[in-house]
């Protein structure tokens, strides 16, 4: 581990250095081994992909639900309903990392006999990044769409209004190619997501303008609107747009599945996150589409030889910003802000892990 200094100082730890500590954080607070590892897997891929927002900074938020009562340690996804392409399942409260991986295997299992195969999940706590899930699915060969809500937890403006009626909601697809990475759409409905606003607010600097109101509804590039009272809240991701696709995430994720959507009497007060989602899971190959893989790959070429604008050097396909930061962090670490380490550390020792027990994991072999 190394300490940096500049405008936000950071650490930088290796991500089986940091994969490590997250494991011992959750099964000193009980978890079984294999839940912990599923957990610590899912938050530090989300940091080395650069989405920080659901990465290892949420521990502390996590901890805080655990110790509300909420989050359910070492519980499993449970099918409610099975009606043969179409599955119900609850997560009973149980880490969204373990409840959403065992309802997506249920999936691809009922999908590689049946072509498709419906899931919607639904009480889980926070199933963090959906382009995991997404992966997931395309490691096996399967297309995904995902709709999520995050229950309870409005925190963006409607398009037109100005406090805080909706969730983040994501949206998400795949799409799995033969020797080649999936092609992974994952984005919040809001034009950012709030976790990113929590990066900003612990590294003490400013979002880009058009993310935020205040709490009188006017403009702001402070990200403490979101983390101090009053409550200001996030705009939506493309005007109308974003909005109505948010409208969708929520009454898909959250209703379809048999969950809850966010209204007056669903707020959560507690530190916990609970999401639903309801996910699509397609057999490629139960298509007349034997020409589906050409066809995406030639589309990809001809997007990508597009003469670049002024100042841009790359153009993306969905998912490789994710990777290029995949391999910049595995060779150079994960940089994580002072302010979030801190928090961390508290969370482990509140978990039972002592000062020199943490510091065993940060010292560099």
């Amino acid at each position: 581990m190394k300490t940096q200094s500049g405008t936000a100082a950071e650490v930088r730890i290796t991500a089986d250095r940091l994969r490590d500590y997250v494991r011992a954080i959750w099964e000193r607070a009980g978890s079984a081994s294999r839940e912990a590892q599923l957990v610590a897997d899912h938050l530090v891929l989300s940091n080395l992909s650069g989405h920080d927002s659901h990465g290892v900074g949420v521990i502390p938020r996590y901890m805080g639900s655990l110790r509300d009562n909420q989050l359910q340690l070492n519980g499993h996804a449970e099918i409610v309903k099975d009606v043969g392409a179409v599955l119900t399942v609850d997560g009973r409260k149980a880490f969204g990392q373990v409840v959403a991986y065992e309802a997506m295997q249920h999936g691809i299992e009922r999908a590689a006999k049946l072509g498709i195969c419906a899931v919607g999940l639904r009480n889980a706590h926070h199933i963090g990044r959906i382009g995991h899930w997404a992966e997931q699915c395309a490691s096996s060969g399967f297309v995904s769409i995902h709709f999520a809500n995050v229950a309870g937890d409005p925190l963006v403006a409607p398009f037109g209004g100005t406090d805080r009626r909706v969730g983040t909601n994501p949206f998400c697809a795949a799409f799995p190619r033969d020797g080649k990475p999936p092609l992974v759409l994952d984005f919040a409905t809001s034009g950012m997501a709030w976790g990113k606003t929590r990066v900003a607010y612990n590294q003490g600097v400013q979002v880009p303008p058009g993310m935020l109101l205040d709490h009188e509804g006017r403009p702001t590039v402070e990200p403490r609107v979101m983390h101090e009272q009053p409550p200001g809240a996030l705009t939506p991701m493309g005007l109308h747009k974003g909005a109505g696709l948010a409208a969708l995430c929520e009454i898909f994720g959250g209703a379809l599945s048999g969950g809850y959507t966010t209204h007056e009497s669903t707020i959560e007060t507690s530190n916990a996150i609970f999401n639903c989602m309801t996910s699509i899971v397609l057999d490629p190959k139960a298509f007349d589409a034997a020409s589906a893989q050409a066809e995406a790959d030639a589309f990809i070429e001809w997007v990508k030889a597009s003469p670049h604008a002024e100042g841009v050097d790359t153009i993306y396909a969905p998912g490789e910003p994710e990777l290029e930061c995949r391999a910049e962090r595995t060779a150079n670490g994960l940089p994580i802000d002072v302010t979030t380490w801190k928090q961390i550390a508290e969370a482990a020792q509140s978990a039972g892990l002592s000062a020199v027990e943490i510091q065993a994991f940060l010292d560099t072999p």
